[in-house]
């Protein structure tokens, strides 16, 4: 297997760590190192240096605002922005650019490109995903949110949990039930909302931790224009999956740099606290090196492919369900590591909610209890783990699918009558 990268793409990774030598601060260790509020700031600021240097949406064509370059490119510069600890955009990038702007790009019609590319880049759109209902999550085809078309507008009554960073967004792409006479996965339509309008109301939901980053979203006769519906009417669900695979396969040619980095910092952690003679864990800290080098490989095979001009598809769930539970592994090795202290941990927490943790961040107990706890979540959003390991058993391995009691007509189906 030949890893070595191709002439053309050296020389451009000199270009993007000239850039980064040239605008990140003097000194800099990484966005982990700076205070949560200086860190608030910083990204603020970053967003505006790399949409005014056009390096945000990089992949985008260049009629949309995007930066116009190749795949390979693209990649190249993920991976120095990984070492470096710097921030590929904004805090709502990855639902505007990665997830939002990248599936309007393969299905959006060319008015809604026009329309709300540009709109994301500039920040003047902020998105938010409203997917998950209370008994719709895992089985997202159980959602019951429902949309009539009402002359040339869509009236739509329901609710969304879980809205990440949904007291932040002006506007919500929505998955809603169009035909309730269908099978429930082909009544669903994918639809852009405006969320400042009467009927739309965010509630924060207070967590544990005294955080409100999830929200629940209740729609009492919104509206959205006929002509924002993504796809086909009724033909939401390809649309959902489009848009999943992009939030499941972001990123995975460099998911392997940011598990290294992290796993370094434990590294140090482990020979700090004298653990490395203990059998046991030094066992343990092999397998996270085997797994994060696993991560690399598979980070290489996803690149082939997207230079080869594929799309994220039912594999994505391979590489979702392994990062997602070695980071739940690894994490309960830090706290074994840490021992009593993680019982105590300092008032330090992860910068990153998702993922790997990012670079700079102290090497504490704090922050790694936090880690910890963020750890489990990775397991359930973007689908659960058991939900991936069924894509991969019936789409990817062909096993047979499992015993439906719900295939019917979604009105049908107890409860939604």
């Amino acid at each position: 297997m030949d890893l070595t990268y191709p002439p053309e793409a050296d020389v451009f990774r000199e270009k993007v760590r000239a850039f980064l030598a040239a605008n990140l601060p003097a000194g800099w260790k990484g966005i982990g190192a700076l205070a949560p509020e200086e860190a608030d700031e910083f990204r603020k600021e970053w967003r505006n240096t790399l949409y005014e240097n056009g390096y945000l949406a990089v992949n985008w064509p260049k009629e949309y605002g995007g930066a116009g370059l190749t795949p390979l490119e693209s990649v190249v510069m993920a991976e120095e922005f990984a070492r470096a600890g710097a921030p590929t955009g904004g805090a709502n990038d990855g639902f505007g650019i990665a997830m939002l702007g990248n599936t309007l790009l393969r299905v959006g019609t060319e008015e809604q490109k026009r329309h709300y590319l540009p709109r994301i880049l500039s920040g003047e759109d902020l998105w938010c995903q409203g997917y998950s209902e209370p008994a719709a999550g895992s089985d997202l085809g159980n959602l019951g949110c429902r949309a009539v078309l009402d002359g040339d507008e869509w009236v739509i009554n329901g609710q969304k949990i879980w809205t990440s960073a949904g007291h932040l967004a002006n506007h919500i792409f929505v998955l809603a039930r169009t035909a309730p006479d269908e099978v429930k996965h082909r009544g669903i339509t994918f639809l852009l909302v405006d969320m400042r309008q009467p009927g739309v109301e965010v509630r924060p939901i207070k967590m544990m931790g005294g955080d409100s980053e999830f929200n629940e979203v209740f729609f009492t006769d919104a509206r959205c224009p006929k002509g924002n519906v993504v796809g086909e009417v009724n033909g939401g669900w390809m649309v959902a999956m489009t848009l999943l695979g992009n939030e499941r396969g972001a990123g995975a040619a460099v998911t392997g740099i940011s598990f290294r980095n992290e796993l370094d910092k434990l590294m140090a952690l482990a020979k700090e606290r004298g653990v490395t003679s203990d059998p046991v864990m030094r066992d343990r800290l092999a397998k996270a090196h085997t797994k994060v080098e696993l991560m690399r490989f598979a980070g290489y095979r996803a690149l082939t492919s997207f230079l080869q001009g594929r799309q994220p598809g039912p594999d994505a769930s391979i590489g979702k369900l392994f990062w997602s539970e070695y980071h739940r592994e690894v994490t309960e090795l830090a706290v074994d590591i840490l021992g009593a202290d993680a019982m105590t941990p300092t008032a330090d927490g992860p910068m990153n909610v998702f993922g790997a943790d990012v670079v700079g961040t102290p090497n504490s107990s704090g922050n790694w209890t936090g880690v910890f706890y963020n750890a489990r979540a990775g397991t359930i959003y973007a689908g659960t783990s058991q939900v991936q390991k069924g894509i991969v058993g019936e789409q990817i391995l062909g096993l047979p699918k499992e015993p439906r009691a719900d295939a019917g007509p979604w009105n049908q189906i107890p409860g939604h009558g």
